[in-house]
């Protein structure tokens, strides 16, 4: 699997982590149907979730992370 398919899964994995338990909070606890829970959920994902970057370098293709929760950006291994 190339470094740039592994990126987007990453992408991927990180936004659903994300979504699906905004999207169940916000319809079984706080009641809420129709679009909004997914609009809401869309929104919070795409703040809180890492970003995921692949790049080619000097020493070759590598994989950079930043987060919201992280200071600067990481090298993924």
């Amino acid at each position: 699997m190339s470094k740039k398919t592994k990126a987007f899964l990453y992408n991927l994995a990180g936004f659903i982590l994300f979504f699906v338990p905004t999207w169940a909070i916000c319809t079984n606890v706080l009641g809420m149907d129709g679009f909004l829970p997914k609009l809401i959920a869309l929104v919070v994902s795409i703040f809180l979730s890492p970003k995921f970057q692949f790049m080619k370098t000097a020493e070759g293709e590598k994989i950079f992370m930043k987060w919201l929760f992280l200071k600067g950006i990481r090298e993924v291994k």
